[in-house]
C-alpha cells in the first residue's frame, strides 16, 4: 500500500479510468457525461485494446436498435437465458443488473453522443438458441463503418486490427455472413459487388473507411473527444494508493519514463485486459490444454490490472477459463481464430489420433471447452477439395491453396490420400478412414446423429444455405488438407470478482471501496459460457457505464 500521507498528488481527478478498450472507453465517456472531471489511461501506445482486434459485436438485449428491429423480450425471460447459461453461479443481481441497464446505456449514447451508431446483425443467433429465453435471429449489435479521417490525428494512434480482409473491403458481421457464400450464392455475389463499389467510392473520396471492432473503437473515441476527455497513452498502472482502512484513494502511474500519483476523488475503474500474455498467470491458472499463448487478445495484457486489484483486497474467480476459440498459429506467430470455418461443411475437426469428438459447428468456447475436457492439445482440421473450391478458410479466398508458408511450417499438409495426409500429420490411418467414412455416412442420413452438428441455429448460421443440411458435406474429394489448430482464445475471463454496478469485492463479500473493475479484468458475468456474439464486449461496456453512474452518485 503506497503511503497516501507522505507523498503530495501530482495531479487529481473525480474518476480514474485505467484500460482504453471498450469497457474503460465506456467507464470514461459515461463518465465525463454525468459531469465528472474524468481521465482514462492506457499502458499501450495505442487505444483500443483488443476490442480493436475483435469484430465489435455487442450484445445487450432489448437495445433501442433491436427494439426498432422488433427484436424485443420481457427482461425476466433475458434473465431466465442467462440463469441457463451460467448454471446458477452468477449472483442473480448482476443479471439482473445487466439485463435492466444495458439498453439505457445504449438510450445514453443515442440522447448525449453523435457517432455511436448501431445496427443489428439479422439470424446471427444467440449462441444457445434452443435454451428458455434464447433467441435464433439473434440479439447482437455493431457499429456501421466509420471514416477514420474524422478523428484527424487521433487516427494514428488507434490499434490496428489483426483481422485481414481480401481486396481491402470493409465488411460488416453483417456483411459476412452473405460474403462467405459468395461462390454458392446469388446473394453472396451480389453483397460482394456492393462491397467492391464501395470500396472503389471509398477510395475515390479519399476515406478511411474501418468496420468491426475498430468502428466501435473509433466511434467511443471521437466521443471522447467531443466530451473533453484526455487519454493518456503510455501510462501503465503501478499501483493504487489507499489510506489506513483500505479505501482507494487514486493511482500511481508511469507518466513520462517515472512514477506519478494520481488522486481519484469518485473512484478508479480498472479496464485493462486479462492476462492474455503473462506466461506465468497462464501455467498458474488456465488448464494444462489452455496454458499455451494462443491468444488473440492485445499484446499489452498481461494481468497487470488484476494482480493489483489482488493486492488491494480484490478477491479473484473464474481463473481457470477465457473466452476461448479454435485458433491456426500462423507460421509468424499471429493467430487466426477459427469462426465461420467450422461450419464449412466438407470437412471435420479430429484428434491427433484421427477421431471426431464433438460438435465442430458448436459455439467456440463450447468447442474448446470438449476440447480440454478430451486433453487434446492440438486437432487437425481436415477438409478436401470441395471444400477449398467453395469456402473461404482464414484470409484465403475460395479456390486458392493455402499459403505455402503453412506447408512449409507444417501448420497444414495436403496429399492425395488420407493414408498419405496420416503420415503427414500422424493420425492413425485406420482411425482416419473410420472417421472420414463415419462422417460420410452421417452426411448421406442427412443427420449428424454422433454429436448433433446442424440442430442448432447457431450451427447453420455460418453454412451453406444450398445444402439441404446447411453445415454436412462429404469429405471424398481428393485432394484432402489438415491444418493445425490449438486451443486460443480472445482474452482470460478470471479476474476480480464485482457487484451489480462494478464495485470490487474482498473475499468476504465486501466492496473494496473506491475500487471498480469491468471488461476482462473481472469476473464474468457470462460464467463459464458466452451468450452471443459480443457477449464480450457488451458487458465490459454495461459494468463501466454503471460503474461511472456510481462514482457519480447516480445509482446505488
Amino acid at each position: 500500500m503506497t503511503d497516501p500521507i507522505t507523498t503530495a498528488w501530482q495531479h487529481e481527478v473525480d474518476l480514474l479510468v485505467v484500460g482504453a478498450g471498450a469497457g474503460g472507453m465506456t467507464a470514461a465517456l459515461t463518465g465525463a457525461l454525468s459531469r465528472l472531471d474524468t481521465l482514462l489511461v492506457e499502458k499501450a501506445a495505442t487505444y483500443g485494446g483488443t476490442t480493436a482486434l475483435s469484430g465489435g459485436g455487442i450484445w445487450v438485449p432489448n437495445n433501442p436498435t433491436l427494439e426498432r428491429a422488433g427484436i424485443t423480450d420481457p427482461e425476466e425471460r433475458v434473465v431466465e437465458y442467462l440463469e441457463h447459461i451460467t448454471h446458477g453461479t452468477i449472483a442473480r443481481d448482476r443479471l439482473q443488473a445487466y439485463a435492466h441497464h444495458g439498453p439505457a446505456m445504449f438510450r445514453m449514447f443515442e440522447k448525449q453522443t453523435k457517432h455511436l451508431e448501431f445496427s443489428w446483425c439479422p439470424g446471427y443467433s444467440d449462441y444457445h438458441p434452443e435454451a428458455p429465453g434464447g433467441r435464433p435471429e439473434g440479439r447482437s449489435v455493431e457499429c456501421p463503418p466509420f471514416d477514420m479521417h474524422k478523428l484527424g490525428e487521433l487516427a494514428y494512434t488507434q490499434r490496428g486490427s489483426a483481422m485481414k480482409i481480401p481486396g481491402g473491403l470493409i465488411i460488416t458481421s453483417a456483411d459476412y455472413v452473405h460474403l462467405n457464400m459468395v461462390t454458392r450464392t446469388w446473394r453472396g455475389r451480389w453483397r460482394a459487388l456492393k462491397l467492391g463499389v464501395k470500396a472503389t467510392l471509398n477510395k475515390l473520396r479519399r476515406r478511411q473507411m474501418v468496420s468491426l471492432g475498430l468502428a466501435l473503437v473509433a466511434r467511443l473515441r471521437i466521443s471522447l473527444r467531443d466530451a473533453g476527455v484526455p487519454v493518456w497513452l503510455e501510462t501503465p498502472l503501478l499501483d493504487l494508493v489507499r489510506d489506513e482502512d483500505g479505501t482507494v484513494l487514486g493511482a500511481v502511474v508511469e507518466r513520462d519514463g517515472a512514477p506519478y500519483r494520481i488522486r481519484a476523488r469518485r473512484g478508479v475503474i480498472i479496464a485493462s485486459g486479462g492476462f492474455d500474455h503473462n506466461e506465468a498467470m497462464r501455467k498458474e491458472y488456465l488448464p494444462e490444454v489452455g496454458r499455451a499463448d494462443v491468444s488473440g487478445g492485445a499484446d499489452t495484457n498481461t494481468g497487470d490490472g488484476i494482480l493489483i486489484g489482488h493486492a488491494a483486497g480484490g478477491a479473484l474467480d473464474l481463473m481457470d477459463d477465457a473466452w476461448w476459440m479454435p485458433a491456426v498459429r500462423k507460421p509468424d506467430g499471429r493467430v487466426h481464430s477459427l469462426v465461420s470455418e467450422r461450419s464449412i461443411p466438407n470437412s471435420v475437426i479430429l484428434s491427433p489420433e484421427g477421431e471426431r469428438f464433438t460438435n465442430e459447428a458448436s459455439p467456440y468456447v463450447t468447442f474448446v471447452h470438449d476440447q480440454i475436457a478430451h486433453g487434446h492439445a492440438y486437432l487437425w482440421f481436415v477438409m478436401d477439395h470441395t471444400a477449398r473450391r467453395r469456402y473461404p478458410f482464414g484470409a484465403t479466398v475460395p479456390g486458392a491453396d493455402l499459403p505455402q508458408k503453412w506447408y512449409d511450417a507444417g501448420t497444414a499438409h495436403k496429399a492425395g490420400t488420407l493414408d498419405e495426409l496420416a503420415r503427414l500429420t500422424g493420425m492413425d490411418a485406420a482411425t482416419l478412414t473410420a472417421s472420414v467414412r463415419r462422417w460420410n455416412e452421417i452426411v448421406a442420413s442427412g443427420k449428424d446423429t454422433d454429436f448433433g452438428r446442424g440442430e442448432s441455429a447457431y450451427d447453420r448460421y455460418y453454412g451453406d444455405p444450398t445444402l439441404p443440411n446447411p453445415v454436412l458435406g462429404a469429405v471424398d474429394n481428393a485432394p484432402y488438407y489438415a491444418v493445425r489448430i490449438e486451443a486460443g482464445d480472445l482474452g482470460t475471463k478470471g479476474g476480480l470478482v464485482t457487484d451489480r454496478v462494478g464495485k470490487v469485492l474482498d473475499a468476504d463479500g465486501n466492496a473494496v471501496v473506491g475500487l471498480y473493475a469491468t471488461g476482462n479484468v473481472a469476473a464474468s458475468v457470462m460464467g463459464n459460457d458466452y451468450a452471443g456474439a459480443g457477449a464480450t464486449i457488451g458487458p465490459a461496456m454495461v459494468f463501466g457505464y454503471l460503474a461511472a453512474l456510481h462514482a457519480a452518485g447516480a445509482t446505488n
